[in-house]
């Protein structure tokens, strides 16, 4: 039996992708071969690797200035090329920090560079957003740089920061969950593994004026010229991995692109919210302004109930509901896989739940 999968990641798949990919895993279309068996030189899969590329700039809408790469290292591989590419000769770099990850993206950032904290809510406990308005951002850096959710705490940007230096922002679990204006970025980068596909490949989307001369000893498979003139082949990419974000993409297309996704997913997240304000007995600890509709942290209003409610969940086909280790808790984790059914049936048990203990 299929379970709902709410795992901060690797997250649940579509049904759908996972029966083509079983579909074509002997034989990817007639060529005899699966694409694990594939030369990622060959004509085969050259085609996975152009369809894909073409699915991602149809659905964000990615301008002919931009490279789109399919690399390795997942996001955390590129918080060290960001500086690594971006530095261009300066020495500072600015960082707003809203949670763990772009805390941990300030921290490398660091081996190369001086990073300079525009604005930070760990005084919060990152459950809020600085105000913009307030930010101190230093204009001779090479870049600002922000993480626009936070996968752990549960805090999402609802707007796209403005900025006069080239933006970068790590998308890594809300990447293709709502409509977005690339040219407003210097660089995008997301790891895959929440809503495009499994982990093991990082997509980076970079505006080509920003490609300059990286930081002297940067490996090659981080250095974004050489990948983009080399197609994001420089060495073996991860083949099966690329061409399963390729089935996840035409899955996002066949839904009727973002405009069609981000309604459901206000949707899913609003069902869950709504469940946790209207009770005295789950809490949600973050800023409303700010709420993520990827992930949804709670707390139960004792603590000593969060084993039992775990258990029983699970026995209701409702797994990976504990909260990271460092916040505690349960943490809902609804990316466009999770389908309204999924989160309806999470707020069915937690009402009946509270019904028991509260």
């Amino acid at each position: 039996m299929r379970v709902y999968n709410f795992s901060a990641g690797p997250s649940m798949l579509p049904v759908e992708v996972l029966e083509k990919a079983r579909e074509e895993m002997l034989d990817w279309r007639g060529s005899g071969m699966s694409v694990m068996e594939m030369s990622h030189r060959g004509p085969h899969f050259r085609q996975i690797a152009e369809a894909t590329e073409a699915a991602l700039r149809q659905l964000l809408e990615v301008g002919d200035d931009y490279h789109c790469l399919f690399l390795q290292g997942g996001a955390t591989g590129q918080f060290a090329a960001i500086p690594m590419n971006l530095l261009g000769g300066r020495r500072k770099m600015s960082y707003v920090l809203t949670g763990s990850w772009s805390k941990k993206a300030a921290a490398e950032a660091r081996k190369y560079g001086e990073v300079e904290i525009s604005a930070s809510s760990e005084d919060s406990r990152f459950t809020t957003i600085p105000d913009v308005a307030g930010w101190q951002v230093a204009e001779d850096s090479a870049y600002l740089h922000y993480t626009s959710n936070e996968t752990i705490h549960g805090v999402e940007f609802q707007e796209v920061p403005e900025t006069t230096l080239p933006l970068v922002a790590d998308m890594s679990s809300n990447i293709l969950s709502r409509r977005l204006e690339v040219s407003r970025f210097g660089v995008i980068y997301a790891g895959a593994q929440k809503n495009m596909g499994p982990s093991g490949i990082t997509v980076v989307i970079v505006r080509k004026d920003l490609l300059r001369e990286p930081l002297a000893g940067t490996p090659s498979v981080l250095d974004y010229r050489q990948q983009a003139e080399a197609g994001s082949m420089l060495n073996t990419p991860p083949t099966y991995n690329w061409y399963l974000l390729g089935l996840m993409l035409e899955w996002l297309q066949r839904q009727g692109g973002l405009e069609a996704v981000e309604r459901r997913n206000i949707e899913k997240s609003d069902m869950l919210y709504r469940l946790i304000d209207g009770s005295d007995f789950y809490r949600n600890p973050v800023d409303p302004r700010y709420r993520s509709r990827m992930n949804v942290p709670f707390t139960l209003a004792e603590s000593g109930l969060d084993k039992v409610f775990l258990q029983q969940a699970e026995q209701e086909g409702l797994v990976n509901l504990k909260g990271h280790r460092s916040v505690g808790g349960m943490r809902a984790s609804i990316y466009n896989a999770m389908p309204l059914e999924g989160v309806k049936a999470l707020t069915d048990f937690m009402q009946e739940f509270e019904r028991r203990h509260g």
